[in-house]
């Protein structure tokens, strides 16, 4: 760290302070990574047709650690500091390993609907824990927006659920993506601080890849039979929502807050109804419209500067 920097202290460009707003790139990087992520259920949803929740996310973290290795090896990203490994680890268990092992295994038990209300859970864990442990806080605009936005989110779940909040291993597996998602995102924030997200991106795949190697021999099962469709979304889930978007969503990260970021996927149920309608023919119920303009205006109050 220069003297310049330590002057700076706290105030740098991928550190707002609290009267500072979120940069614009950030806010579309944020927005692509939302979009991206929301066209994930729909791919999940396809793939996992042939591939086992575990295999499915072992294809997924190898393709984007591939990709993104080769990114880093050709721009010569610099690695991040030692102290951050153990805190890098627990981030690629997290946030790549556990939430996409549990959220896949999820989404083959119970619907999107029901899913998406509970995986909502993770923007309020990560505005509770962000506050706590991150000292962001708990501004007005982020707590009363995130309270409208999960309205929405309810709403949708409840239109387009077809069994309902019951109890059972699904809901309990979305619930653990949810916790783990939220304990991702709140471990991998101070992480941005010391390294570019572009690594920090690829190295927590790099880790979840590695902890998902016991589904090997289940991917390779599940490849020898699997259709030409689902090796495709299987394809377009290692490229786009992971390789894309969770390296957009670091870039977003380091620039905002935890909890404003975590707000911002409220969004990502409306999009994924929106996309279901236009790409599966799901014509959406009323109710989840409503919803979705519930879950929007909570967003962009959610997103107001201090």
């Amino acid at each position: 760290m220069t003297s310049a920097q330590a002057n700076q202290g706290t105030a740098s460009p991928e550190t707002p302070t609290p009267s500072s707003g979120t940069p614009p790139l950030a806010v579309a990087a944020g927005l692509l990574t939302v979009f991206l992520w929301a066209s994930a259920f729909i791919g999940i949803r396809a793939a996992g047709e042939d591939l086992d929740p575990g295999a499915l996310t072992l294809a997924r973290l190898f393709i984007g650690a591939v990709l993104l290795g080769a990114v880093v090896l050709i721009r010569k990203v610099p690695l991040p500091p030692r102290a951050d490994l153990p805190r890098l680890f627990l981030c690629g268990l997290l946030w790549f390993g556990v939430y996409n092992v549990a959220l896949n295994a999820a989404e083959q038990r119970i619907d999107a609907g029901t899913t998406s209300m509970i995986i909502s859970l993770g923007p309020v864990l990560i505005a509770v824990l962000a506050g706590l442990l991150l000292k962001e806080g708990f501004p007005r605009p982020l707590v009363v927006g995130g309270v409208v936005a999960l309205a929405g989110v309810v709403l949708i779940g409840f239109a387009t659920s077809s069994k309902g909040l019951e109890a059972g291993t699904g809901s309990a597996l979305a619930l653990l993506a949810a916790a783990a998602y939220a304990g991702g995102v709140v471990t991998e924030k101070p992480l941005l601080g010391n390294s570019s997200a572009l690594v920090i991106t690829w190295l927590a795949c790099v880790v979840g890849a590695v902890l998902c190697l016991p589904f090997l021999p289940q991917l390779i099962d599940n490849l020898s039979h699997a259709s030409g469709k689902s090796i495709g979304w299987t394809l377009y889930l290692g490229v786009f929502p992971t390789s894309v978007a969770f390296t957009t969503w670091g870039y977003a990260l380091a620039r905002s807050t935890a909890g404003k970021m975590g707000a911002l996927t409220y969004l990502s149920p409306p999009i994924a109804v929106t996309l279901a309608w236009l790409i599966l023919d799901e014509t959406p119920p009323w109710l989840a419209v409503v919803g979705g303009a519930l879950s929007l205006a909570g967003v962009v109050y959610s997103q107001r500067r201090k």
